[in-house]
């Protein structure tokens, strides 16, 4: 428990400098790697299925056995033992870096709409060039809700369930969702396992994350309204997963997120999710990182109370 509450505290203080070492970034070019080497391998569309399979297979047992090993081999030196446990939990959580990437971005459009699009286009794989000013906010609000499952609930979650392990089989798989899991020529057949793995261990935490987004929402939210929301468009989504936090994000906040956007110029049709009863502000963006320390912090507290009772 004080390692999981020291790891958070962590996040909360640093975040992720560029400068510390990052076994996410050890990830990312691990799956390079291993992209390069399975396409000298085989270009077929069954040799690149079976071998997503396969990558798939490989990486969680480094990320599940590699912690186990370097762990173990600590024993004798419980201090720091100790400071590796924690450091490899806080590397899971990814909530103090959410909230600097989208506060950049209202920074940025403080300055101008150019500006803010671009900021936008860092941490988005949406075209950001022609979009509106509610059109950013709207991404940024989408992009803080949606990773407040994959890079705060979820890690935790599996962390508090299956240690330090079950956070890094999950971060190697979501790492490789992001990196090959797209319905794409290129990579339809390579990330299609990856894909599927990762819709998997996100089925609870989304779901969840929704629930203690609404729970820890501020005094005043219409938490009905929100779990009408979630219950009617929490589907809506080409993702089975993401739908469920944005939905919870757009019923608290009153507003409509979701619908069309311009992927590397093709405009790809999405369902909306919510009512447009309020029009997107930029204020919007700071009320988005509050529901997710809200449910960061009501998922703590609850974890605190079972250790504890």
């Amino acid at each position: 428990m004080v390692d999981i509450l020291a790891a958070v505290f962590l996040d909360l203080v640093i975040g992720d400098p560029k400068w510390m070492p990052h076994p996410v970034r050890l990830m990312g070019r691990i799956i390079s790697w291993e992209e390069r080497i399975i396409r000298r391998i085989t270009g077929s569309r069954t040799g690149l299925k079976t071998a997503g399979l396969l990558m798939v297979i490989l990486n969680i047992l480094l990320a599940a056995s590699v912690p186990i090993i370097l762990l173990k081999a600590l024993d004798g030196f419980p201090i720091v033992q100790r400071i590796i446990r924690i450091y490899l939990i806080y590397t899971c959580i990814a909530a103090r870096n959410l909230r600097d990437e989208a506060l950049k971005v209202s920074s940025e459009l403080d300055r101008s709409l150019e500006d803010g699009r671009k900021r936008l286009s860092y941490i988005v794989g949406r075209d950001t060039r022609n979009l509106s000013q509610e059109e950013v906010v709207r991404a940024t609000v989408e992009t803080v809700s949606e990773n407040t499952s994959d890079g705060v609930i979820a890690p935790l979650m599996y962390v508090m369930i299956f240690g330090i392990p079950g956070g890094m089989i999950y971060k190697f798989v979501n790492t490789m969702d992001s990196m090959v899991g797209y319905k794409d020529e290129k990579y339809g057949e390579l990330g299609y396992f990856p894909a599927k793995t990762d819709d998997l261990l996100n089925l609870v935490p989304s779901r969840l994350t929704a629930l203690l987004m609404i729970i820890s929402a501020p005094f005043g939210s219409d938490r009905r309204k929100a779990f009408q929301i979630v219950g009617r468009d929490g589907r809506n989504h080409r993702s089975p997963n993401s739908g469920y936090p944005e939905s919870a994000a757009a019923g608290l906040l009153s507003v409509q997120l979701g619908g069309s956007n311009s992927y590397n110029g093709m405009v790809v049709h999405k369902p909306t999710l919510g009512d447009p009863d309020k029009a997107l502000r930029q204020s919007h963006i700071e009320d988005s990182i509050r529901l997710m320390f809200g449910a960061e912090l009501l998922l703590v507290f609850i974890f605190v109370v079972v250790k504890l009772f």
